[in-house]
Order: C-alpha cells, then sequence, then structure tokens
C-alpha cells in the first residue's frame, strides 16, 4: 500500500511499549479492531488517556496486562455494570490511576493543541480530585485578588488513536460533528486512524464534506478496518451491538472468563 494508508500492524507499528496514547471516548469512533490488534501483539507499559472516558476498550487493553498507566475522569460499560477488569486492577493496584475530570482532560489536550505549556480550569476548586493530583498547581490569578485558579499541564500523547467513518487516499479523514477527535489529534505527535472506507475523491475539496475533515498533514497513517468499532458503535453509522457487551461483562467478571474471551474474540478472530 502507498501513501498514508497501511496495513492495520504497519499503522500501528509506530505505537510502542511506554507510550502515551489518548483515545476517544465510547460513543466517538473507538478503534476496537486496532485494539484487538494491539493486545495481539503485546504492546505494554501504556500510559492511556481516555478522553474523557472509556469502556470496553480499556477494559480490555486493563485485562490484557497492556497498561501502565491510566488517566481517564471514568470508565464503565454503562447499562451492562463497572468495567470488571479495570475495577479489579485499581482494588490490586496493578495500575497507575491518574483521576480526572473532563473538562480537565479535555482543557490539558488544548494545552498541547494550542503550543502552550500549561491551560488555567476553575472548576476543580473545592473537589477532592485536587488531593491526589501533584501535578495540578493552585495559585492566585495574577488578574484578580484572592481568585485562585488551576493550572493544569498539557497533554502531549505520542500517538492519538482513532476510528473514523471514511478517509481519502490524500490521507484526509471525515470525523463529523466529532470535533474532539480534532483536538486530539492537533496535540498528539502522531494520528493513527482505522475508517470503515476510503472515499473515492477528495473530502477537501467537497464543500458538503470539508468542514467535517481532519486534514491529512495531522494524520501519520489510515488503516481500513471494516465495523472497525465493533462491538461499540459509530455515531450516525451503525449502533452498539449490546449482546455482545452484556457477553462480555458476563465473562470478564472473572480472570478465567476475561482469558477464554480474548481467545476467542481476540486470537481466535485472527486466525479466522
Amino acid at each position: 500500500m502507498s501513501g498514508p494508508i497501511k496495513s492495520l500492524d504497519e499503522a500501528l507499528a509506530c505505537i510502542a511499549d511506554g507510550a502515551m496514547l489518548v483515545v476517544p471516548r465510547e460513543v466517538s469512533g473507538v478503534p476496537m479492531a486496532a485494539t484487538r490488534a494491539l493486545i495481539r501483539r503485546g504492546v505494554k507499559r501504556l500510559h492511556l488517556v481516555a478522553l474523557p472516558t472509556s469502556s470496553l476498550q480499556a477494559d480490555l487493553l486493563i485485562g490484557a496486562g497492556c497498561i501502565d498507566t491510566l488517566e481517564t475522569s471514568a470508565v464503565s460499560l454503562g447499562e451492562f455494570g463497572p468495567a470488571p477488569r479495570f475495577s479489579a486492577a485499581v482494588i490490586s493496584g496493578t495500575i497507575k490511576m491518574k483521576d480526572a475530570t473532563c473538562p480537565a482532560l479535555h482543557a490539558a489536550l488544548q494545552a498541547s493543541e494550542k503550543g502552550v505549556p500549561f491551560m488555567p480550569l476553575r472548576g476543580l476548586i473545592g473537589s477532592d480530585v485536587l488531593k491526589h493530583r501533584d501535578d495540578w498547581k493552585v495559585i492566585d490569578s495574577p488578574f484578580g485578588n484572592d481568585d485562585p485558579i488551576v493550572l493544569l499541564p498539557a497533554i502531549k500523547p505520542d500517538v492519538a488513536l482513532i476510528h473514523a467513518p471514511m478517509a481519502d487516499a490524500q490521507g484526509n479523514v471525515w470525523i463529523g460533528r466529532q470535533r474532539e477527535l480534532a483536538t486530539m489529534a492537533h496535540a498528539a505527535t502522531r494520528t493513527v486512524v482505522t475508517v470503515d472506507k476510503i472515499h473515492d475523491g477528495n473530502l477537501l475539496g467537497d464543500p458538503l464534506l470539508a468542514a467535517g475533515t481532519l486534514p491529512g498533514f495531522y494524520v501519520e497513517s489510515i488503516a481500513i478496518a471494516n465495523r472497525g468499532a465493533w462491538p461499540l458503535g459509530l455515531p450516525d453509522h451503525y449502533g452498539v451491538d449490546a449482546e455482545h457487551l452484556a457477553l462480555y461483562a458476563r465473562m470478564a467478571a472473572t480472570a478465567e472468563g476475561f482469558a477464554e474471551y480474548l481467545d476467542r474474540y481476540v486470537y481466535e478472530r485472527r486466525a479466522a
């Protein structure tokens, strides 16, 4: 394959052990096919930043032993209950947890997007989250008396990993209404995208599609992964596979059941 379009494994090769990886929330285009490929490759010691929450993706990576540090505001399977491997890892202390809030994560990535070392945020004042984040600093505002403000250090991920409906051969990616995906791409050193299909034409040249398109100069590589968010949904394209998520919740409730899930739906699908 030529240009930015590569095989899935080739596209993911830049995600090395110990990398800081930022991924989107569970309803914004989660790259689940890429996640399974990373688990098959045996990637280790990732610092995973979920913007601002995660569900199945984080739980799978944690259970498979890929995560060293998790930075997010929540991990849950939603209506299917707690995220079992995340819960077990936090209780056992096998991952480092950096508690955050949704606005804080957005602000810290926006700092990198803007090329500044930190971003101020007011809403954290008075919360217990501040007690557990030594890297967040409370200062007096230089523009007012007795006006404290929190400074958040910029988050600069090594790689942003997303799934989108389509891209073109020039490397432009259509993200539609999911504008946080653009923030992730702007903030990260590299962006890797899986897509359901390649668009015939230039997305930036189409007046109906250009406004929702991430320009190719932000994109390192693209891999085709049809229905690559499954079993999660892709907004406006296909929904969540609720039956499969319920199955995962049951199987992953125990370490033995989770191992069986990996064999059946991560490693076995590779062979198929």
